[in-house]
């Protein structure tokens, strides 16, 4: 993974952090940077992951690679907010 691919990662786990949130339903009991921190978690193995699949560095946009940050991201925020939630009870 190259010094752009990283950056371009934690850059993409902010949005991708935030999108994951939205898309699960219900309420999270997390808060917004442990959502954000989750997102560019899930971006940088998502990177990683596409780059040993070999599908990351394709021409134009890898959608690929976004959707498997995306899906890593809801995972990680619904895992983490599970593990909050079962703290506070």
């Amino acid at each position: 993974m190259e010094v752009t691919g990283i950056f371009t990662a934690i850059i993409i786990g902010l949005i991708i952090g935030v999108l994951a949130r939205v898309i699960l339903p219900g309420k999270q009991n997390i808060q917004i940077w442990l959502t954000i921190v989750v997102g560019i978690a899930a971006a940088l193995v998502g990177t990683a992951i596409a780059g040993f699949a070999g599908y990351a560095d394709t021409p134009g946009i890898d959608w690929w690679e976004l959707i498997t940050q995306l899906v890593l991201a809801v995972a990680g925020v619904g895992a983490v907010s599970a593990m909050r939630s079962g703290k506070r009870s």
